[in-house]
């Protein structure tokens, strides 16, 4: 397990592998620093073909989140905050 690897529950954890993240510039007001940084942060992360998760779990979790996923991926977005990180820290929070 590296440190970018996110645990979900007790004996579950998602490898850094199969997650994939963007980062881009938030939109809206913020002042100066606003169209500078790359706070915005999208983490996609393919549910349906997970090796990582029991099947079980993955089959429940894909029909429970069907209205969510984009070609069984899914695609989680933070830019609430000014920080890249703290953006970052949203959307493990979410996952």
């Amino acid at each position: 397990m590296s440190g970018d690897d996110l645990p979900i529950g007790p004996g579950l954890t998602i490898p850094a592998a199969e997650l994939r993240w963007r980062f881009s510039r938030a939109g809206g007001p913020g002042g100066q620093g606003v169209n500078s940084t790359d706070s915005r942060v999208e983490l996609r992360f393919d549910l349906a073909a997970s090796p990582s998760l029991p099947e079980p779990l993955r089959q429940r979790a894909v029909a429970r989140l069907a209205g969510r996923l984009l070609a069984g991926e899914l695609v989680l977005v933070a830019a609430e905050q000014r920080s890249q990180w703290l953006n970052r820290q949203a959307v493990r929070r979410r996952l």
